[in-house]
Order: C-alpha cells, then sequence, then structure tokens
C-alpha cells in the first residue's frame, strides 16, 4: 500500500514546481500573496498531496460527478443512496424557481431523470439553511409540476396520473442545519408520505437528507472504518485526510480514478487558484449568509417574547381593571346600606 498521496497520484507536483509557476506569473503570484498566510499553505497543501483535496469544492465536485462523461459514478452514488438499483438518462435543464441569494450556497444542483422515469433534484449544501423541510418541499412541488406539464404535452388525451413517477429530492450538507443534530449519530434521513391509518397511495414525493458533518464525526469515533458503499462515497465527498484516502482507495480501488481526474487538474496551477480564490469568496459569503438568518431567527423569538409578554400585561390589566370595578361596586353597596341604617 503506498504511503503517500505521492507515491500513489505520480502527477501530483512538488512544492517548488508550484511556486515556479506562480513566479513566472504576476497575476498569479499577486493573487496567492493577497491571500492569509493560512490560506496560502492550505493551497500549497492540496496541490502538493500533503492533505487531500476537498472534493466539496464546486469545481472539483464537477469534475469528477459530471453526469454527461461519467454517468456511471453518478449512477453509483445514486443507486447506493436510494438503495435501489438505478440509471441516469439524461439531465434535464434546471428551471427551478430557487431563490438567487440561495444559489451561493449550492455546490451543486442537477436534475437528472432515470429510465423508470424518475427524476431527482440532487444538491450539495454547504451550509444547511434554515426551514430545510419547507425550501424541499417547495422545490419538489416545483419539479412535481414540471413533470406533470412535459408529460400531459407529450401524451395529450393518452396522458393518465399513473404516468407521474417518483420525484426524489435529495440533498447533503457539508454543514447541517440543527434540526440534524439531535440526531449525532445518524447520517441519512428519508422522509415520504403516509397515512396514519394504513391506506396506502403512491405519493410521488420523496426526501433524503445526508449530513455529511455527522457523518465525519460518527467515523472518526470509529477510528475511520468504512463499512458499505455508502459510507466509501461519503468518505469520498467529505475526508481529505491522505491517510483516510488511501484507505478508501485500498479497500474500494474505483474510486482512485475520481482522484486522478481531480490531481489532474490541480496540475493547471492557474485554473486551482481560481477556484480556490472563488471558495474563499463564498466562504466569506457563505458565513455572512448564515449570521444573517441566525440573527432574524433570534430577532423573531425575541419578537415573539415581547408579543406573549405584551398580551400577558394586558390581560393583567383587563383582569385589575374588572377587579377595580368589581370594588367599586362593592364599596358603593356598602356605603347604600349605611345610609339606610342611619336613616331608621
Amino acid at each position: 500500500m503506498p504511503q503517500s498521496l505521492k507515491e500513489c497520484f505520480p502527477m501530483i507536483q512538488s512544492r517548488g514546481e508550484i511556486l515556479k509557476q506562480m513566479n513566472k506569473q504576476k497575476n498569479l503570484k499577486a493573487t496567492f500573496e493577497s491571500w492569509k498566510p493560512e490560506e496560502q499553505k492550505e493551497f500549497l497543501d492540496i496541490c502538493t498531496g500533503v492533505r487531500g483535496v476537498k472534493m466539496l469544492y464546486d469545481a472539483f465536485f464537477k469534475e469528477v460527478m459530471n453526469p454527461e462523461y461519467a454517468p456511471h459514478r453518478l449512477n453509483s452514488f445514486l443507486s447506493v443512496i436510494l438503495k435501489d438499483s438505478v440509471h441516469v438518462m439524461s439531465v434535464l435543464p434546471n428551471e427551478s424557481t430557487r431563490l438567487t441569494d440561495e444559489s451561493s450556497l449550492l455546490i451543486m444542483d442537477i436534475v437528472v431523470e432515470f429510465e423508470s422515469g424518475g427524476i431527482a433534484n440532487v444538491e450539495v449544501q454547504k451550509i444547511g439553511y434554515l426551514f430545510p423541510g419547507q425550501r424541499s418541499a417547495c422545490y419538489s412541488a416545483d419539479l412535481l409540476l414540471r413533470q406533470y406539464k412535459r408529460l400531459r404535452d407529450e401524451k395529450k388525451k393518452g396522458f393518465s396520473y399513473r404516468d407521474i413517477q417518483t420525484v426524489y429530492t435529495i440533498v447533503l450538507f457539508e454543514h447541517s442545519p440543527k434540526e440534524f443534530q439531535v440526531y449525532p449519530g445518524v447520517y441519512r434521513h428519508c422522509f415520504e408520505q403516509k397515512s396514519d391509518t394504513g391506506i396506502e397511495f403512491k405519493m410521488p414525493q420523496k426526501f433524503i437528507y445526508i449530513p455529511l458533518d455527522i457523518f465525519r464525526k460518527k467515523q472518526q469515533n470509529e477510528d475511520g472504518k468504512i463499512h458499505n458503499r455508502l459510507e466509501a462515497w461519503l468518505t469520498f465527498f467529505c475526508r481529505d485526510e491522505p491517510e483516510m484516502i488511501l484507505r478508501l482507495i485500498e479497500q474500494y480501488p474505483e474510486f482512485k480514478a475520481l482522484y486522478e481526474d481531480v490531481y489532474e487538474l490541480c496540475r493547471n496551477v492557474e485554473g486551482v487558484m481560481e477556484i480556490f480564490s472563488k471558495e474563499l469568496l463564498e466562504m466569506d459569503r457563505n458565513t455572512v449568509k448564515l449570521m444573517i438568518d441566525e440573527m432574524q431567527e433570534e430577532i423573531q423569538r425575541k419578537e415573539q417574547a415581547i408579543q406573549e409578554k405584551d398580551r400577558a400585561l394586558k390581560q393583567q390589566e383587563k383582569e385589575l381593571t374588572l377587579a377595580k370595578r368589581q370594588n367599586e361596586s362593592f364599596e358603593q353597596r356598602i356605603a347604600e346600606l349605611e345610609k339606610k341604617l342611619l336613616e331608621k
């Protein structure tokens, strides 16, 4: 077994070779020097194999998982996610009405159609947004409506609701929302509609969520064990330690080709620097967006608490007014009785 990534992937360049390429071009050198020291170190460590490539970087992810020239990879991944053998027949245009500010948090967002007619929306979020259930339901409904309109137009009078196939919404979180943190040992959550009486309908919407941060913690607690093919894929996506990459390749050799594609990409220093710069910018934007979302949620909680206090104060004021009126009425009655006694 190779002892280093360089041993396993001879195309990986040395630190000297990378610096030499940067020094030849003023714009590359200026970009590199504009980064913080820790960012410079991370970039060089990635390119030289000191640490693994982060597969959740946008360009790297799309390079290895592009369904147009490597459909078998997406087939394999989706088959283990859905626990069913699927084959991607085509990539559909992504016409989602997704909000503009959400696009920056998405590493990948594609819609594919299976041979069976089913559809899957696959996305990877860098930072999970608030209200994941409501958001997923909206985009799933949008996709289901697109399928309905397309089938109705194609089949015309021959259309039947029987033609509607399952629409899957598959979301991977690099940093999952707080709802998932309540289940620290669970890294696959599947949702589907069911009756509370036992009656069975074919409801075409299904949702699968994969919190990669929770998987990572679980795997670290188990000394890096890879138990099955699903865990192999998740290891590929979220682990960049050289020892974990080498362990994955030893246990599942087919992943070596995926890493080779990325390390060939890394030979283009200018291209990789552009990717890295974009990721740094997106991370800043994502952090700001997350902070804004959390602040808005905190403001809403405080406003709700203030409203509840106002309601309680108004209720107390109403009760005090009523008690005061009752007291005044009581005092008036006593005065009337005293007057009558004096008259006698």
